[in-house]
């Protein structure tokens, strides 16, 4: 009986959580499309010449995209916070004070993430692609497909530059250590050149400029991990 009211209990706590996330999403999102137009202004102000749509409906999709994505980035901090308050009962008092500091981090890596697929990515493959098109092609932009190229050049960084801090995150929670990091450098390697291919256009240059950077995270991943292991076998030992 215990046991059922136990599942139940954490099912609740769940139910709240999420909703909590996706308030704050909706909310972001609203708050977001209030302003959508500045931000689209901005992130158009290096083009040369205007973004053509194609159909009535374009505009509104990249809008809503737009606001989307700017939602997720605000939403992404607080759903961290939920998923910590989630597991918080489960956690010692160390645990829950030390747990607690990868939420920043988890949402600074987030915009560095970002940050580095529209400063560095987005204007090099952009350029790169561009010059192939070279003099033979008249090149025109829809808005539809410009965002959407956006997208895919930005968003999937956010996510996958918080490899450092969650990896921190479950040293300190003992599930992982840099030793099976370390063993499993080749398989993991190998996914992220996989995934990097896969999230990237089909050329060279912007396989190699999301392959070196994922790796060098994996890397800084295995540092922080033997810093954070070291220091979790010296307090246990204390």
């Amino acid at each position: 009986m215990n046991s059922e009211m136990n599942i139940v209990d954490h099912l609740s706590e769940l139910r709240k959580r999420i909703i909590i996330t996706l308030l704050a999403f909706i909310f972001s999102f609203v708050v977001s499309f209030v302003f959508v137009k500045d931000i689209y202004q901005y992130l158009v102000k290096d083009l040369d010449d205007k973004l053509a749509l194609l159909g009535p409906g374009d505009i509104l999709w990249v809008y809503m995209m737009i606001a989307g994505t700017s939602a997720i980035a605000v939403t992404f901090p607080i759903a961290a916070l939920q998923v910590w308050k989630f597991v918080q009962p489960a956690l010692t008092k160390v645990e829950q004070k030390a747990t607690l500091a990868f939420i920043p981090a988890l949402f600074l890596l987030f915009l560095v993430g970002i940050s580095f697929g529209y400063f560095v990515l987005f204007p090099l493959v952009i350029s790169f692609l561009e010059g192939l098109a070279g003099s033979d092609f008249e090149t025109y932009f829809t808005v539809e497909k410009y965002f959407t190229f956006m997208l895919h050049l930005t968003l999937p960084f956010g996510f996958l530059f918080e490899m450092p801090a969650v990896i921190m995150f479950l040293t300190r929670l003992g599930i992982i250590d840099p030793y099976k990091l370390t063993k499993a450098r080749k398989f993991s390697y190998f996914g992220l050149i996989v995934l990097s291919v896969l999230i990237t256009p089909p050329d060279f240059i912007s396989d190699v400029l999301v392959i070196i950077p994922l790796l060098g995270l994996y890397e800084v991943s295995i540092t922080v991990s033997k810093m954070v292991y070291r220091k979790k076998i010296h307090t246990e030992v204390s």
